[in-house]
């Protein structure tokens, strides 16, 4: 059993990792593809069959016109008689909507549309915003949006983080820089980001600050936002990924970089050496 348990805790290791990216991946495509791509092939869809329906020789190029004989059976499923004429428009209707959504259903490449369709339009949105006429008609966007009750709180809370994630690159820049700073009191250090300068109001009783992002663990996404002088700040030489790491772990993973000799860790702290005598005594 200590065998097994050895092994399979190491296969865990090796195969979960890759189980939960590729988990990660499927939901977040599974997710665009419900949200995004399926409401613009619904879209997409009702244009087709509009088009044919105004012109029925387009229909009749791409075989979505039925012939008598398949008219006579969509009649007849219909709970009508075969030379009942009365539904056929709706019939028709009918049958190449359902064509078409099979397009949808059985061809990879075709739900595809969707999101290339999302994309593209992002693209071209950024183009027209980097125009005159784009900007202008994105302020007016903007100062409608703003306009409303209660959708100016949140659209101006999302733009923040949108214009710090993708706009701002000075302040991307200065979120990379990791840093070391004492909290939540004198003797204990904390890893965090800078992520930019203090506020003003603040800076008439801390001098020289900056403001720090200190993540928790296991989940950096949330934590506390501190206000630190630049003084009193230690500049880590690690990446925004290995300090991640550091705090998901709890100080587990830490970076190459900051790793203690194992011969001047043992001889730092009492305790690792008595584990060591244990392990060697089971031995």
């Amino acid at each position: 059993m200590g065998h097994f348990q050895r092994f399979f805790l190491r296969g865990l290791a090796v195969v979960l990792p890759a189980t939960l990216t590729l988990w990660v991946l499927v939901q977040a495509y599974l997710w665009i593809d419900r949200s995004i791509a399926q409401p613009i092939n619904k879209f997409i869809q009702y244009l087709i069959v509009q088009l044919f329906w105004a012109w029925p020789q387009i229909g009749s190029w791409f075989g979505l016109s039925p012939s008598s004989e398949e008219m006579d059976t969509l009649r007849v499923g219909a709970d009508m008689s075969a030379t009942d004429t009365t539904r056929d428009v709706e019939l028709v209707f009918n049958y190449q909507e359902a064509i078409v959504t099979g397009w949808w259903n059985d061809y990879f490449l075709v739900r595809m549309i969707g999101i290339v369709v999302a994309i593209t339009a992002v693209y071209v949105a950024g183009r027209l915003v980097g125009g005159l006429v784009g900007r202008w008609a994105y302020r007016w966007f903007e100062r409608f949006l703003t306009s409303l009750p209660v959708i100016k709180k949140i659209y101006a809370w999302i733009k923040q983080i949108v214009d710090f994630l993708f706009n701002n690159q000075e302040q991307a820049m200065k979120f990379n820089r990791v840093v070391a700073v004492e909290y939540p009191r004198r003797g204990i250090w904390s890893v965090g980001f800078q992520t930019g300068e203090s506020m003003k109001s603040i800076r008439p009783k801390s001098g020289n600050s900056i403001t720090v992002f200190i993540p928790s663990s296991p989940t950096p996404f949330t934590g506390y936002t501190v206000t630190i002088p630049r003084d009193d700040v230690i500049d880590l030489p690690i990446s925004v990924e290995e300090a991640i790491g550091f705090a998901i772990s709890g100080g587990v993973l830490r970076p190459p970089s900051q790793r203690v000799p194992a011969l001047q860790e043992n001889k730092e702290d009492p305790w690792s050496r008595h584990e060591a005598d244990d392990r060697q005594e089971s031995e």
